[in-house]
């Protein structure tokens, strides 16, 4: 193949970037976020209620109290009324109050030093298999020197073995050393017992074997009889916020009860051995990872966990045909299996992101940003005024932001869209450098490395967001309960953190 035609990128430059934001704004998703807000109007209209009546009630000396009964015993039928409405209240509050959701602890798996791969390593084992062609071998070290990846991310066994060895023994070997690993950790963390686990949610896009993987951790871990146990696949690298939610759930109607979540992704029987360059992408990009979260909604927890969930919001844009069809899993040519990325899946993504901050937006910004927000959008749709929709600034609502590390072209969007700074971006762009794209746990590497840095403190807000396959875009809001000491923590990070940030140029040549 001639060098022009290896020159020629995979998408059109107008293809690899975000829409811009500012251009459209649908006025359906902003009313969706209101919605939202207003799910729990009861609990928001009854909470200041009752602060005011206590406050009021503070104010009353024993006399007033004394007139104030002495008045009441000849008013009987007040006083009937009156405690039959405050019951009544009362009693309606604390049936429809959501119960709060507590992140005690949660853990990140670190592959052995053994599983290490230098994007030399990666290059020379590519080209030891003979699959590729010399023309996508070089397509795939182009890829390598523009992604932003770093040269200690992680493979499995299997593929850096020589020749490779992908099967169902070597797959099931990864994926219990990668959920085995992340949940010893987190119980060693939080210590605590696994019978007491009511509720497990595994996540894994393209590893689903027989007993699933959430029959495997039941199983290991010889967890109770009656867990309620979930297996999600196929669902791409947003499954792990979506985990998160269907575990937030199943809370609000299994009292006193703890959840794990388990996110990861299996490279093993995953690896792409063709030559459709569409599908050589995530050869390139996707490395070994998974995490492990503890959740409950005990409220005695409180004082010994590290957030509470706030706020998910999911978006799916799977009835559109681009939409569903630009992650795609299929057969190429010559009968390979390999995950097809579309030359549409920027402008997907983008158009995904903008409708999830849109509906996000009214349940996190401040008030100052709303209103900036509908003035420009009364102007727009109502007086037809040319003028561009306001995007609000996220950085009033948010002190850090976990957005997945899915390839330096998004997360470079990203940061000019939402105008971002390079402080904001820094846990996603170290993640991707550090670890890779390790699908739906990336999050959790993201937040790990703002704990070992020691930016978390109590009161913060964090947003979690997250891209996958379908297409979706799906968003988390946490609320720090307490300061985060690194020099209590056990993470990925702890024992290199010194050596971060690193400086990470458009183009590193290997």
């Amino acid at each position: 193949m001639s060098e022009s035609k290896l020159d020629k990128p995979l998408v059109s430059p107008s293809s690899r970037q975000l829409p811009d934001f500012k251009k459209s704004i649908k006025l359906k998703y902003v009313k969706l976020g209101y919605h939202y807000l207003i799910t729990h109007g009861m609990y928001l209209f009854l909470t200041p209620l009752i602060v005011v009546v206590v406050a009021q009630l503070s104010t009353f000396s024993f006399q007033d109290l004394y007139v104030l009964w002495d008045h009441l015993r000849f008013n009987l039928i007040s006083v009937i009324l009156s405690s039959t409405l405050l019951v009544f209240l009362s009693t309606l509050y604390f049936l429809t109050r959501p119960h709060p959701v507590y992140l005690v602890n949660f853990s990140c798996y670190k592959p052995d030093d053994a599983r290490q791969c230098t994007r030399q390593i990666f290059m020379e084992r590519s080209r030891s298999t003979g699959s590729f062609t010399e023309e996508n071998l070089q397509f795939q070290q182009k890829i390598l020197e523009r992604s932003g990846l770093g040269e200690t991310t992680y493979l499995p066994e299997a593929v850096l073995r020589v020749p490779p060895n992908p099967c169902m023994a070597e797959a099931r070997k990864e994926a219990e050393a990668v959920m085995f690993g992340a949940i010893d950790e987190l119980l060693a963390k939080t210590h605590v017992n696994p019978k007491d686990i009511g509720i497990l949610v595994v996540n894994c896009s393209l590893f689903n074997p027989t007993p699933s993987l959430s029959a495997m951790i039941v199983n290991h871990y010889k967890l109770r009889g009656n867990i309620v146990s979930y297996n999600l696949g196929g669902m791409g690298c947003s499954a792990g916020l979506i985990s998160i939610d269907l575990a937030k759930d199943l809370l609000q109607v299994h009292p006193n009860s703890y959840a794990l979540v388990v996110s990861m992704e299996n490279i093993t029987l995953n690896w792409y051995f063709g030559n459709e360059r569409s599908m050589l992408v995530s050869n390139c990009l996707f490395r070994m990872g998974g995490a492990a979260i503890l959740l409950s909604n005990k409220r005695s927890d409180r004082c010994r966990s590290k957030y509470q969930l706030v706020h998910t919001v999911r978006t799916n844009k799977g009835s559109d045909d681009k939409c569903f069809s630009c992650v795609f899993q299929m057969d190429d040519s010559n009968g390979k299996v390999g995950v097809s990325l579309s030359k549409d899946l920027m402008a997907v993504a983008g158009d995904a992101l903008k409708t999830n901050i849109t509906t996000l937006g009214p349940l996190v910004l401040p008030m100052s940003e709303q209103l900036l927000f509908f003035a420009t959008l009364v102007g727009k749709k109502l007086l037809r005024m040319k003028i561009k929709p306001y995007i609000p600034d996220f950085k009033l609502a948010f002190d850090h932001f976990c957005i997945h590390a899915g390839g330096r072209a998004v997360l470079d969007e990203i940061e000019k869209n939402l105008q971002l700074s390079d402080w904001n971006m820094e846990p996603s762009r170290m993640t991707l450098n550090r670890f890779g794209n390790t699908s739906s746990s990336s999050l959790w590497y993201e937040l790990a490395y703002a704990e070992a840095k020691g930016r978390v403190k109590s009161g913060d807000r964090t947003w979690q967001i997250a891209f996958g396959s379908g297409f979706k875009c799906n968003s988390a809001v946490w609320t720090a309960l307490r300061t985060i000491n690194p020099a209590k923590e056990k993470n990925p990070w702890m024992d290199e953190i010194d050596q971060f940030p690193v400086a990470v140029p458009k183009v590193s040549t290997i």
